[in-house]
This record gives structure tokens, sequence and C-alpha cells, in this order.
């Protein structure tokens, strides 16, 4: 199991191909804050809907400074059909290998219609200027989950 990020830890830098193959590195971020979300599958119900929820405040999210990176371990070329199909105005990144999930405790042991599975872990991980943790949310809800973090950051 992958150890979970706490308030105060260094985020963990990565670099990642988009849904268009580029490259984007936390580093990019520097001096923003930014929501690094991590989901299981592009094209599904809840990611689906967790994404569109971002996509749909992202205007709200980027006035209060933050920017939105969603992470899942699907290939870039269904990223990019995903942000076409559903209108995604959200970074979207690839992570195939689960590494980066890892070093975010997002990858590892989880219940899964009462049965211990190994997957991604649907988590969220605020990230302030410095590139500090500022919030680290695991098992989240993908429905109802962006107006909550909303909330929860007074935005």
């Amino acid at each position: 199991m992958s150890e979970r990020l706490t308030p105060g830890d260094t985020a963990p830098a990565f670099t990642l191909p988009d849904a268009d193959g580029e490259p984007v590195s936390l580093s990019g971020y520097a001096g923003r804050k930014v929501i690094v979300y991590f989901y299981p599958a592009a094209l599904t119900p809840g990611c689906t809907k967790q994404a569109c929820d971002f996509t749909d405040n992202i205007e709200l999210l980027a006035k209060a400074g933050y920017a939105v990176v969603g992470v899942s371990p699907d290939k870039p070329e269904k990223l990019a059909k995903f942000r076409q199909r559903e209108n995604l105005d959200i970074t979207l990144v690839s992570d195939p290998d689960k590494g980066v999930m890892t070093e975010y405790g997002a990858f590892g042991e989880k219940k899964l219609y009462g049965k211990t599975v190994t997957g991604v872990i649907r988590s969220t991980v605020v990230v302030d200027e410095q590139g500090t943790v500022e919030r680290a949310l695991y098992n989240v809800k993908a429905t109802g989950h962006v107006a909550k973090l909303i909330r929860d950051l007074d935005i």
C-alpha cells in the first residue's frame, strides 16, 4: 500500500504526457495553486461526472488561483477522446504505469463492492504555490466532490 500524503508534505514532482502527448510537469505550476485529482478511467460515468464538474467550475477555480490537472492510467489518445466528447476544459494527463499515482497515495488497496482490490483510489491533492500539499483527500465520491471541495477551500 502506498503512503498517503498529508498537509505539509512536499508534493511529488511529476512530468506526464497530456491528451495531446505534450509533457505536463507539476513544476510548470510553480507560483500557482493546483488541484491534482486522480480518477480510475476516462469515459466512465463517475469519472465523466467528476471531470465535467471540474470543467463547469474551472472559471471559478481559476479566479481563486487554482489550476486543475486530472491524472488517470488512460493513454493520451483515450484522454483526447474523453476531452473532445465531454468538452472538457481541464488538463488531463496519462500515468499508465501508475508511478505518480503510487507516489501520491492514489493507487493501492481499496474496497470495491465489499471486496478488497488493488486499483486507482479516487483522490484529490491540493498543492500550494510552493509545491506543498495543502489538502490530501482520499476515497472521495465522484458526484458532489467538486462542490464540496469549493466549499472547503472557501471559494
